[in-house]
């Protein structure tokens, strides 16, 4: 049973019942973040009921040892953690000496929370009755802003109900934290200092053994009856500090309290500036106050809801859906700065460890290109080129030369650390996505410089790993790729992938295109690479012979290609056919099951029937869907969008829409009962992939926008917009009609169902 307690609102995300079930399902879904640091929606009050506790700062991790049971050469050494960081949300409250603690309050009513999408708040409020008998009101509003990225805001504002009595409110910073997600229980944080000046505190900590130095600070202001109230020093611990404000509140009146909070970083100042770049942004928060703070973020977000919003009539559910995916896509990464990437859980949870996975190439990238613009998609692929040395350094660790490069499955800082071998050694075709969003990007922006700049080099790395990677077959007469991972993790260590060998070959025959581009037109910049690289003839000569040779598995009977060698050998029981009681399988059962069995993770063949869609007729996508989908269990948060375009380009209609909907409220519904442990960030951009791509049918082709709109029979009508070459076009999609508009003072000629139209700025273009 999906979980159904979050009311369904466009705008918002809403809780409107106390259940100490769902409290760490909420923190996850009500996550706030801002590109620089996130948190998830802990209680700022004592909560002595199950909680996982998660504060976090982009780029900030630790190198937690590789913990394997047999230790086997080429393994990484350390699985890199996103880091639980210091608390600065805590605001202890107690009433007549009782502590305020939902989990022991004998009674909890008009409970609520939301997650204000469209202006980017969180807001907390609720009646709750203390064992001492003290009825209170409390409702609190959280933010961290768009405008000042290391600054956080909290109001909370508490009103007793039923008597006169003293309250106390002891707002706190603590370092004394640690992760869920662990393999030592190390410790990761040493606090080195901590100071307090009248209504501000600081508190410096550094990262073990990667000597990231932050300084969590906070600056409290507190009222009762228009009149400050002065703040005591509470506690002062190695790892804790604490400020008290005290004061006899007589019924029906309300005390408020406003606190700031936040941290700077040694990645963005020095280290021994890191108070004094606190006290800095403190007083600019200060000097805007709070509620001009949140009219600014109101502001951010109602410029990035301009151009990213998909506004959809007739289906509200699907509308928060893809709301959601938006905003947290948004809160996770802005593209201010190029080091960072975009974690799998964001800032909502432990789980996957590392920044960087495949998903930013395969699926993030085209939601930044057409919702941003070029320079956030640049920052991206600039990420990777900066940590070429690194996926070259990785290449060697496994036996590989001569400059190739293998991209790390999970990273931070480039290097593998990703600890399971089927995964770390085998599952490569992550290569090729890179190379595939350096293509991309190019064939959406039209901006070919980065190949030229950077992106040559890489893709020299990458064809000289696939070219070190194959074998030549004396018995297929072909070259062969073996022991490998495709993108269905439910099969490890297997011949022949298909995904992989078609990304190798078309890796390739791309590097070896973009060579001889270079070549002509940008004449300095390929004798700098070629110098550098020590790229020869006879290299690029076997890489064509590769890529002219390569095998493909293929069935002849079932007219399809085999997602590898040996899937005909498989019990073949479509997913239909098994039991409800047995799904899913990754949680029923055994490995060894799972690996013998035809079940499919996520889509693997389709997703390379996705990426290459113009090499494939419309008959073999059909032929290739029909043949898998109905294998594949959609255990993977990456798996239902691929099957959504896919199903929207056949004009399944129906199976798109279901598709789209899992995609767009995986985690709003919890299918896959793991909401708990953060939210699936990359595969968001999917959702909007799943629109944009799928019913809308947006493509490139021929270096020319193309759409093929359809719309969903649940729906009224939907429309978004995307940044086309500094150009933003404007498409409304109904039952009746297609209008198309776009904005600037240049014409554009686009493809609407292979017709071709003239878009004019101020006027509205029919289909």
């Amino acid at each position: 049973m999906n979980q159904d307690y979050i009311k369904v609102d466009p705008w918002s995300i809403i809780e409107d019942s106390f259940d100490p079930e769902t409290v760490k399902s909420s923190e996850s879904l009500f996550s706030i973040g801002n590109g620089a640091m996130g948190q998830r929606a802990n209680f700022e009050e004592h909560y002595s009921g199950e909680t996982f506790q998660g504060s976090y700062i982009a780029g900030v991790y630790y190198p937690d040892k590789t913990r394997v049971g047999w230790w086997k050469n080429g393994y990484p050494e350390y699985f890199a953690k996103v880091l639980n960081a210091p608390n600065w949300i805590g605001i202890d409250v107690y009433i007549d000496g009782e502590p305020l603690d939902l989990n022991t309050c004998t009674k909890v009513s008009k409970f609520r929370r939301e997650l204000n999408m469209k202006e980017g708040w969180y807001q907390r409020s609720f009646e709750a009755t203390l064992p001492n008998e003290i009825e209170v009101s409390v409702n609190i509003t959280r933010f961290l802003s768009l405008d000042l990225d290391e600054i956080g805001a909290i109001k909370m504002e508490l009103e007793l109900l039923n008597t006169d009595t003293k309250v106390k409110l002891v707002p706190y910073l603590d370092s004394g934290i640690t992760n869920e997600d662990t393999n030592w229980d190390d410790k990761f944080w040493n606090t080195t200092g901590i100071q307090y000046e009248g209504n501000r505190a600081f508190l410096e900590a550094h990262t073990m053994k990667t000597n990231f130095a932050t300084c969590t600070y906070m600056q409290v202001d507190a009222q009762y009856l228009g009149n400050a109230l002065n703040p005591k020093l509470g506690k002062q611990e190695e790892t804790y500090v604490s400020l008290d404000f005290e004061e006899q509140i007589t019924k029906g009146s309300k005390i408020s309290l406003v606190k700031f909070g936040g941290y700077t970083v040694s990645r963005n100042h020095k280290e021994s500036e890191l108070v004094n770049a606190a006290k800095e942004v403190l007083q600019q928060a200060t000097d805007i106050g709070f509620d001009g703070l949140l009219q600014k973020q109101k502001d951010a977000w109602s410029k990035i809801w301009e151009m990213s919003d998909i506004n959809i009539k007739g289906d509200t559910k699907a509308q928060q859906g893809i709301r959601f995916n938006i905003f947290q896509l948004n809160q996770t990464y802005l593209g201010k700065d190029s080091r960072l990437n975009i974690g799998p859980k964001g800032f909502t949870g432990e789980k996957y460890g590392g920044s960087t996975y495949w998903d930013t190439e395969a699926y993030c990238l085209p939601f930044y290109m057409a919702t941003k613009n070029q320079e956030v998609a640049w920052s991206l692929l600039e990420y990777r080129y900066n940590h070429l040395e690194k996926a070259i350094e990785n290449a060697e660790k496994l036996g590989f030369s001569n400059g190739a490069a293998l991209y790390p499955m999970v990273t931070m800082n480039g290097e593998e650390c990703h600890n399971e071998w089927e995964i770390t050694f085998q599952e490569i075709h992550r290569n090729g996505a890179i190379a595939f969003a350096i293509y991309n990007y190019h064939r959406f922006t039209g901006d070919y410089s980065f190949i030229p700049k950077m992106g040559l080099e890489v893709l020299i790395g990458i064809a000289r790993f696939w070219h070190q990677r194959v074998n030549f077959s004396e018995d297929k007469n072909k070259y062969v790729m073996l022991g490998v991972t495709g993108p269905n993790e439910y099969e490890n260590n297997i011949n022949n992938n298909w995904y992989t060998n078609y990304l190798a070959k078309w890796c390739l025959e791309y590097a070896l295109e973009q060579l001889n581009t270079v070549k002509s037109d940008y004449t300095s910049d390929y004798e700098r690479i070629i110098s550098k690289t020590r790229l020869t003839e006879t290299e690029t000569r076997d890489w064509s012979n590769v890529a002219n040779n390569m095998y493909f598995p293929y069935a002849e009977k079932q007219g399809v290609y085999l997602q590898q060698d040996g899937f005909l050998d498989k019990e073949l029981i479509k997913v239909n056919d098994l039991d409800k009681s047995e799904r899913p399988i990754n949680q029923k059962w055994s490995w060894d099951r799972i690996l013998r069995s035809p079940y499919i993770k996520q889509a693997d063949v389709l997703q390379g029937f996705y990426f290459f869609e113009s090499d494939f007729t419309i008959e073999e996508l059909e032929k290739h869907f029909d043949f898998y989908e109905p294998f594949t269990v959609h255990e993977s948060s990456l798996s239902p969008c691929v099957h959504s375009i896919q199903a929207a380009k056949l004009g399944r209609m129906d199976q798109a829409y279901t598709f789209y909907l899992r995609t767009s409220r995986l985690d709003l519904d919890d299918y896959n009962k793991e909401v708990e442990e953060g939210l699936h960030i990359t595969s968001m951009a999917g959702t909007w992939m799943s629109i944009v791509e799928g019913f809308g049918g947006m493509r490139i082709q021929n270096d020319q926008l193309c759409f093929t709109p359809q719309i969903p029979k649940q729906w009224e009508s939907y429309s978004f917009k995307v940044n086309f070459r500094n150009q933003i076009v404007t498409i409304t999609v109904s039952g009746q009609e297609v209008n198309f508009e776009i904005s600037g003072d240049k014409e554009l000629i686009i493809l609407v169902n292979n017709k071709p139209i003239t878009l004019i700025p101020g006027k509205i273009s029919k289909a």
